[in-house]
């Protein structure tokens, strides 16, 4: 009976859920996986595409350049509205009237209506030696509106080319007068793939972006 009581007397000690095997091995396993981590190993998210592309301007203000204008001598550059088929950082390809595809393992730095806007205010800038600003960096429009609606900007592969084609509208400072003119150009791709688009489509933005800076230049 007395033994029956020191046992019971005795204090139970709650078992550790981990053995020191178990505790070694969860410990090897973070080392592991941060040594992988830190090595580019694990990839967390979607697959990055194999090469970004942009396009380039081939007007260049000089630097150091300053040009001053009041805000209804200043032109103001919007940034375009663009169909759903090219709002997206893949590259567009156009297989038939109704069907699009994509570039393989190709994205675009930044959206098409931005990379066009950003060409067609430099290329402005230069031919016409007027003060460009963006829109969406000021509360008051008091200048010449320059709006638009990009169309194409991508690759036609039943003609091999690359086309942009953009619908400008230029409204006066006092929104009393519309002019409305499409422009468009194509140049030929020799294959669809990341190394040969991009140029292409490079080349056919900066020539709809000449021919919309002298048409406004000659709007006076």
């Amino acid at each position: 009976m007395n033994e029956r009581r020191a046992m019971r007397s005795l204090p139970i000690r709650p078992r550790d859920a981990r053995s020191p095997v178990l505790r070694r091995a969860a410990g090897l396993a973070l080392a592991v996986t941060a040594a992988l981590m830190s090595a580019g190993c694990v990839r967390l998210g979607a697959k990055p595409p194999s090469t970004l592309l942009t396009i380039t301007s081939q007007a260049a203000a000089p630097a150091g350049e300053v040009l001053s204008a009041t805000s209804q001598q200043a032109l103001f550059v919007d940034l375009p509205v663009v169909p759903r088929a090219i709002a997206t950082l893949r590259v567009a390809v156009r297989d038939s009237a109704n069907s699009f595809a994509y570039v393989k393992d190709a994205s675009w730095v930044d959206t098409p209506a931005r990379q066009f806007q950003g060409v067609l205010a430099e290329t402005i800038r230069v031919r016409s030696g007027r003060l460009v600003l963006d829109p969406g960096q000021y509360l008051a429009r008091r200048g010449q509106m320059l709006e638009g609606n990009l169309l194409e900007f991508g690759v036609d592969a039943a003609r091999m080319r690359a086309v942009v084609t953009y619908d400008a509208t230029l409204m006066a400072p006092d929104g009393q007068q519309v002019t409305r003119q499409r422009f468009t150009a194509a140049v030929p791709v020799g294959r669809i793939d990341a190394a040969s688009v991009a140029p292409a489509i490079s080349q056919a933005a900066n020539e709809v972006a000449t021919a919309v800076a002298d048409w406004i230049k000659a709007q006076g």
